[in-house]
């Protein structure tokens, strides 16, 4: 019997701007973890929005099943790229807040905000819903403001517990949690080298180059994956696999791939443990 698995935070109309070429296309961190999260289990999407293009919902809809909360808005980000790695973000408009999950159980719950729609005493509501909970960190320190995108500091107390937190290593620093509050601690540093923390040991890990346009939703990808991989196997091989899995991604920007893909390619992947 396959897992369950509820994700939670908005879907996105993305604006992407790179030089003069600007694309509209489906996005937020919801998306691209249940992109993810679809190749271990049965998804369940909890998200808002007032209106996308049908076949962005037949998207949605091939995922999993999609649990709409009522908005006036779509949550909308404009994205200009300056090269592939550093972009500017603004908020153009915000869907409603997500106030509560449903009543009952599932293996995953995977929290992934983008504009801050999810309240704190919802985290501690995915404690008790499910087996594991993951959680991305940068939806929570966002400003729910239109315009560009302002970073909060914010006292991490209501994160602690959670056993997979991912975060940008440049972000982390805006929230005040210790690694040893969460299981597993994901700080992503784009293509340069990573770190990790599983039950407070350190460990780094050295992403595979890959040459790509944008790396949009990537760190969405690889907290969706490593989530999937963590349920099954040990934290050094989730790891591996899931950043194997995520260069799979970037690499076409789809997931036209095996199992068996991101096992060989994991091969190559180095995480080695940091003494002192």
């Amino acid at each position: 019997m396959k897992m369950k698995c509820l994700i939670v935070g908005h879907v996105v109309r993305d604006i992407i701007k790179r030089g003069p070429h600007v694309e509209e296309r489906l996005g937020g961190g919801a998306y691209y973890s249940a992109l993810a999260l679809s190749k271990f289990c049965d998804v369940e999407i909890l998200t808002s929005f007032s209106d996308l293009p049908e076949e962005w919902i037949e998207r949605l809809c091939s995922l999993g099943k999609l649990r709409i909360v009522p908005s006036q808005e779509t949550t909308t980000y404009e994205l200009n790229y300056i090269d592939s790695n550093t972009r500017t973000l603004r908020l153009l408009a915000r869907a409603s807040p997500i106030k509560g999950i449903p009543m009952k159980g599932y293996d995953v719950v995977l929290l992934n905000p983008v504009a801050n729609e999810i309240p704190e005493e919802l985290v501690s509501e995915a404690l008790k819903r499910g087996k594991l909970v993951s959680a991305d960190l940068q939806g929570f320190i966002r400003s729910s403001e239109l315009g560009m995108v302002k970073f909060l500091e914010r006292e991490g107390s209501f994160l602690k517990g959670i056993h997979v937190l991912h975060s940008d290593v440049s972000e982390f620093k805006y929230v005040e949690l210790e690694p040893s509050d969460v299981e597993v601690l994901l700080l992503s540093n784009g293509p340069n080298t990573g770190k990790a923390y599983h039950r407070s040991s350190p460990y780094q890990f050295l992403p595979i180059p890959v040459n790509t346009g944008e790396t949009t939703g990537a760190g969405d990808v690889f907290l969706g994956s490593f989530t999937g991989f963590y349920l099954r196997n040990t934290f050094v091989e989730s790891l591996k696999r899931a950043v194997a899995f995520t260069t799979l991604f970037l690499m076409d920007r789809d997931m036209e791939f095996e199992m068996e893909d991101v096992e060989e390619l994991a091969e190559r992947v180095r995480v080695e443990a940091i003494n002192g």
